[in-house]
């Protein structure tokens, strides 16, 4: 079996089983928050975290027949740590899609600020097919042997869909009904369920990434149902396939622009005096002819592909960590051993067996994606068209990792999907926060703008005027304006744009937490790591 090494790191987690519980009621919650009301949750220590406590929700796998088979979702609290303070529960998601918000409760305490974790009992939820939440599996040797996600002729193209086809098939069979029923609408309405069992009037949330579509769309279904909405690096629901590919692709060239100029002003920059972008263009050509090698990397790990290369590169903006990945990129052109703690790590793939399947299987994420993004393309004339007027908009990048790589997996979905794309509609709910970096890589300033326009008065963005993805505590202007609207829905004044912070302080600031925060690069793999893996 031809050995695929994903970018990033990633340990998901064990499969669970679908159990014939009960629906949670929609709207209810009357009771004690430590029993089950009416399908609700009961709570019991953590095994990660005695102090913390999990518990499951059982909703229905389709809402469209809420008496039918159920689902169980996954979730974890941490108290509020004065009672006697205490606002209410405030849900939390990090983003992914295939991000555990059960993980990022067990590290809420390090996340959030102590005036959060003073006032609200923060309860992360695993979303359905992921992680807890019995995520989407597949059979592990079939996602090994997913094709180069960039296309080069229409065999190619021919390729992935046939693929696709096979992968769906499996996927399908092995994950049962929940498979057609994992889009983020389906989501929202376990948020709800959610917010009736925790005994709560009005939802206070917190997502970040992929997590801020939850949001968006919350506030769409149950607009009167808003206490705060807080969205970190936000997405747009409204691109069709050449919008998405072109702002994905002018996000990353803008973060790799960004990186440039620092290291251009910067003499602790390893290629500091160097022509960058020159540099980068030889990795870039020597990664095509198979000819560029980690240093030092065992014998077993293949030579780095322009995928990889560029995949690296757009993980290290996500910090970012510019003088990690300078130093990185000099041990790639020079062949010398870069210093300790910089070089990737070999990835570890994700092997757990199904109860009472004898093969290996592997969580597929990106299913959810392919869900709520409709974007289609005929053949393979129609995405060299996307791929040259994506090496337009990123000269140096000369696409977007993340975007091709999502759009290659999600080739040949049916239609309709249950969540297709639309511009925002929300009437009646309380204002929203919106917060983005002017330079993220993933979820570029563009998306931000374009979700608050639709938003118009129902949000407020604030813009952290540095780079990076996820603006929660990069500076004191960001904590406070995410701390003030959670505690006190005060929304900042609308234009408030934060002054960037340098990266290093910015990241001495970040609280961090084990999980990805937001979609990654080079699928199928996903980031529980602050570093790349060797990528291949």
């Amino acid at each position: 079996m031809r050995r695929k090494v994903p970018l990033l790191t990633a340990i998901l987690l064990a499969v669970t089983a679908l159990l014939p519980l009960a629906p949670a009621g929609a709207d209810t919650g009357a009771g004690s928050r430590e029993k089950p009301v009416g399908g609700g949750i009961t709570w019991s220590p953590c095994p990660e975290d005695p102090a913390v406590e999990c518990g499951r929700l059982a909703v229905p796998v389709d809402w469209a027949a809420p008496g039918g088979p159920t689902v169980e979702i996954a979730l974890a609290r941490r108290k509020a740590t004065d009672p006697a303070a205490r606002i209410g529960a405030m849900l939390i998601n990090p983003g992914g899609p295939g991000g555990s918000g059960v993980d990022f409760a067990l590290a809420g305490a390090e996340y959030f600020s102590q005036e959060i974790s003073r006032r609200f009992d923060i309860v992360g939820f695993d979303p359905r097919g992921v992680a807890r939440s019995h995520p989407v599996v597949c059979s592990a040797d079939l996602l090994a042997r997913a094709p180069y996600p960039i296309m080069k002729s229409q065999a190619d193209f021919d390729g992935w869909l046939a693929y696709n086809r096979q992968l769906r098939e499996d996927c399908r069979a092995r994950t049962g009904p929940l498979y057609d029923h994992v889009d983020t609408l389906s989501v929202v309405r376990d948020m709800d369920a959610v917010r009736a069992a925790l005994g709560e009037r009005r939802l206070t949330y917190y997502g970040r990434s992929y997590g801020t579509l939850m949001g968006q769309l919350y506030a769409e279904t149950f607009p009167h149902r808003v206490r705060a909405l807080a969205l970190d690096s936000n997405m747009d629901h409204s691109l069709g396939t050449r919008a998405f590919l072109d702002t994905e692709s002018a996000a990353a060239q803008d973060s790799f622009d960004e990186f440039a100029a620092w290291c251009g002003r910067e003499a602790d920059c390893a290629l500091h005096g160097r022509d960058l972008r020159a540099v980068w263009a030889d990795l870039l050509t020597r990664a095509g002819r198979g000819e560029l090698r980690f240093p030092g990397a065992p014998e077993d790990v293949p030579p780095l592909t322009q995928l990889g290369l560029i995949s690296i590169a757009f993980g290290g903006f996500y910090g970012p960590e510019w003088a990690q990945l300078a130093e990185l990129l000099l041990a790639l052109d020079t062949g010398t051993e870069p210093p300790a703690g910089v070089l990737p790590r070999p990835a570890v793939r994700s092997t757990e067996v199904s109860a009472g399947a004898s093969a290996e299987v592997s969580a597929f994420p990106p299913r959810v994606f392919c869900l709520d993004y409709h974007l289609p393309i005929r053949d393979y004339r129609e995405y060299a068209a996307h791929l040259r007027r994506s090496a337009k908009i990123a000269p140096d990048m000369r696409y977007s990792p993340l975007a091709f790589s999502m759009t290659a997996f999600c080739l040949g979905q049916p239609a309709p999907i249950p969540n297709p794309q639309h511009p925002l509609r929300v009437r009646g709910a309380a204002p929203l926060l919106l917060g983005n970096a002017l330079h993220d890589p993933a979820t570029g300033y563009d998306w931000a703008l374009g979700t608050a326009r639709q938003l118009g008065r129902q949000a407020v963005l604030l813009t952290y005027e540095g780079w990076g993805h996820g603006v929660y505590n990069r500076s004191e202007c960001t904590l406070g304006a995410f701390d003030g609207y959670l505690i006190g829905l005060t929304p900042p004044a609308r234009g408030t744009r934060c002054p960037a912070v340098p990266p290093a302080e910015a990241q001495a600031r970040q609280r961090s937490w084990p999980g990805p925060s937001g979609p990654l690069p080079n699928l199928p793999g996903w980031s529980l790591s602050p570093r790349p893996a060797y990528a291949g």
